[in-house]
């Protein structure tokens, strides 16, 4: 069985998440930057390759109230980009994870101002753990 990647996608850094094999557990893998699309979807391919990844799910930066914001038309741009370089990619809610994963860092005592994308990363973990909870309940 193949793992899940996370995606917490941004304009100068994409944060990773990886599911365990079982797809149980999410956790945070890395932030990465790119110089472009190309960059950034060779380096995806990297990891998909590398990691074993069967799937790939990116999280939807969805308004409070539901409504598109302007990141998640750029989200929605980058996930049609990664399907016409033939990557599947699930789209998945991730309102409130980056404020989840900036509060569980401050709980654990981490400086995010030294490293941001800390945040990126754990924002992904968050969003992929709620997609494999979800997937599992049904």
């Amino acid at each position: 069985m193949g793992r899940i990647l996370g995606i917490d996608y941004g304009s100068a850094r994409i944060g990773l998440a990886l599911s365990d094999p079982t797809h149980l557990i999410a956790s945070p893998l890395e932030t990465i930057t790119f110089s472009s699309e190309k960059d950034l979807i060779a380096q995806l391919r990297e990891k998909i390759d590398a990691q074993e990844v069967e799937e790939v799910v990116v999280g939807m930066p969805f308004r409070m109230k539901g409504g598109d914001s302007r990141q998640t038309e750029s989200v929605r741009k980058f996930v049609t980009a990664l399907k016409k370089a033939g990557i599947s990619a699930k789209e998945e809610d991730e309102r409130l994870s980056s404020v989840s994963a900036k509060r569980a860092l401050i709980e654990q005592e981490l400086k995010m101002e030294k490293d941001k994308g800390l945040v990126d990363q754990t924002a992904a973990a968050i969003m992929l753990q709620q997609y494999l909870d979800k997937k599992r309940s049904g």
